[in-house]
């Protein structure tokens, strides 16, 4: 009798210590995109939640520091706020190349100087339009994580705005480029 219950105990005991324990994978990451501030004088930062090991949902806001007497490439937008999707191409978790889709509101503050003719002595006048309008695109990258956390990406891509507007400087594309360093948590 004491080998019949001492068999099942045995087994459950086996059993118990062959699971394995999951180790809780790190699921949020924040980071600065160096790109859009060493070329185009913008300042980015992005929130991303890794949602499973093949997919992450995240949101990046940029505010362009440009002003209009710049020299250099520039954004043409001034202000952007961008939720996206990325799809991993990868068997570790949320690493290697991806395809991200988004959709991007963005804001766009057009100055330009017009000269009217019929006004000879004072026709020179500055017109400051702005433009508000919301695009959808697409991009693909590729994200690294050292095992401390800090992460390394790359990504590049276009949008196409779904709006017009009254606006005489309304853009049609928007860009989506970034070299961003950061850290997962």
């Amino acid at each position: 009798m004491k080998k019949l219950i001492l068999i099942p105990i045995l087994l459950l005991s086996l059993y118990s210590f062959a699971q394995k324990t999951e180790e809780k994978k790190k699921s949020h990451e924040v980071k600065i995109n160096a790109f859009n501030t060493l070329i185009f004088k913008s300042l980015e930062g992005s929130y991303e939640y890794l949602i499973n090991k093949e997919s992450s949902a995240g949101i990046s806001i940029m505010v362009n520091l440009n002003d209009e007497f710049n020299e250099g490439p520039e954004y043409n937008e001034d202000f952007t706020i961008t939720p996206f999707y990325r799809r991993f191409f990868s068997r570790k978790y949320a690493w290697g190349f991806f395809m991200e889709a988004f959709g991007m509101y963005n804001k766009q503050q057009n100055g330009y100087y017009e000269y009217d003719y019929a006004e000879p002595v004072d026709g020179l006048s500055y017109s400051d339009e702005g433009t508000n309008n919301f695009a959808l695109g697409i991009s693909i990258g590729g994200k690294f994580v050292s095992q401390n956390g800090f992460a390394f990406e790359f990504y590049g891509g276009v949008g196409r705005n779904l709006f017009t507007s009254d606006s005489r400087y309304n853009y049609e594309f928007v860009p989506r480029l970034g070299v961003s360093f950061g850290y997962r948590f």
